[in-house]
């Protein structure tokens, strides 16, 4: 095998979530395999102390990112840069730093940012698709992003920007949505559909020894998106219940008091995994279009099947009957109606476990996920060299 020198570019946030696991657990995991790994990041915490001006400049384009890619490109000599997020600090001004080194970009898609202001296609609680396909600016007007007229219009600027100057359909060899369901949304955005490929995320950890199994389990950000108020309702149609919440967020306050909740806060990976051990179903209400929970496929990994909401990729990464139950998103009487069943059900939620745990071993391992990563990088760096022929 040849051992490649990879750039891995991260924007880190600042409160630190699933996407941060994964660009860690990627670098881990091709470390581990041999391959030279060296990473550009910069932090949100830095935004706290630049004007808005400055960190409008460095949103549309970063000076600061253009010259450290291009030194950094000098020094390491990457074979491929692994870019997962550049927004606001490290902008799309590394993409044109990498073209001029005549360097291969994978980007990973982890949200909806390239399509819509708040990434989520969410308003209102409600799914909106308004922006998709189309100018940001309706995001401007409903302010979007951060409840904030003049950031929506920086994010919509630096959008409309690097659409014109064709970043996003030329600079980037290979993108990676982690399903289907996105790669569709992605494309129907306006990206390349021969540019955007499909790698899902992994874990890789041994899974704690089951123990008896009871009650339900949530694990994620406490927030709108999350479908915390469908969670609640749900469970005052569903008495009896018990739930342990694993995580934190601005929603943390409406479970308090809640009959049948116990909130853990946030917990350590095995402390999660350790509760994954010992639930009978995840649960997990999005009303949004989760691009892939990484929570889901820990709960494969311990064996353990999940309730989720029918939207989006949830619908296609949980099969109904099979590796978990599926409901109709938002509506909390029938989230309450298939955890009153999985209650009384207990053996077939065991089985559906088992094929959870068959689900993973075949689709996300760490083994796997590498050979496609691999497969990834060589078709980029060939179709980049075929490019640069034919420029």
């Amino acid at each position: 095998m040849n051992y490649l020198r990879i750039l891995i570019v991260h924007n880190a946030y600042q409160h630190r979530g699933g996407e941060d696991s994964v660009v860690e657990a990627e670098i881990s995991l091709l470390r581990s395999r041999g391959h030279d790994v060296e990473t550009y990041l910069r932090s949100n915490d830095d935004v706290g102390g630049m004007s808005s001006l400055a960190l409008a400049r460095q949103t549309l384009w970063s000076s600061r990112s253009w010259r450290d890619m291009a030194e950094r490109i000098d020094s390491f000599r990457p074979d491929i840069i692994h870019v997962h997020n550049t927004f606001p600090l490290i902008s799309p001004s590394l993409y044109w730093a990498a073209d001029r080194a005549g360097v291969p970009v994978v980007q990973t898609l982890h949200n909806f940012r390239l399509m819509c202001l708040n990434a989520l296609f969410l308003r209102e609680g409600k799914v909106c698709e308004d922006c998709l396909g189309r100018s940001p600016w309706k995001g401007v007007l409903r302010k979007c992003y951060r409840g904030s007229g003049a950031a929506s219009s920086v994010l919509a600027g630096m959008l409309s920007l690097h659409r014109g100057l064709g970043t996003y359909q030329n600079q980037v060899t290979r993108y990676i949505a982690l399903n289907e369901f996105c790669r569709s949304k992605f494309i129907e955005g306006g990206l390349p559909a021969e540019r955007v490929v499909v790698k899902p995320n992994f874990v890789d950890f041994a899974a704690p020894q089951t123990v008896s199994r009871e009650g339900m389990l949530f694990v994620g950000r406490l927030s709108v998106e999350k479908g915390i108020s469908t969670l609640i309702k749900s469970l005052a149609l569903s008495p009896g219940t018990r739930l342990r919440v694993a995580g934190d967020g601005p929603e943390s306050g409406l479970l308090d008091g809640v009959p049948g909740v116990n909130k853990l806060g946030s917990l350590p990976g095995e402390k999660v995994r350790e509760e994954m051990s010992r639930t009978l179903a995840l649960v997990v209400p999005s009303i949004w279009y989760e691009n892939f929970p990484r929570t889901i496929v820990e709960a494969f990994a311990c064996g353990l099947p999940v309730i989720a909401s029918r939207i989006g990729a949830l619908a296609d990464i949980v099969r109904d009957g099979e590796t978990g139950l599926l409901f109709e998103p938002g509506n909390p009487r029938d989230l309450a109606d298939k955890m009153a069943w999985a209650q009384a059900h207990p053996q077939a939620m065991l089985e559906m476990g088992k094929r959870a745990r068959q689900e993973y071993e075949e689709k996300y391992t760490s083994e796997r996920n590498f050979g496609q990563l691999m497969a990834i990088y060589a078709e980029a760096i060939k179709a980049h060299r075929s490019e640069a022929r034919q420029g």
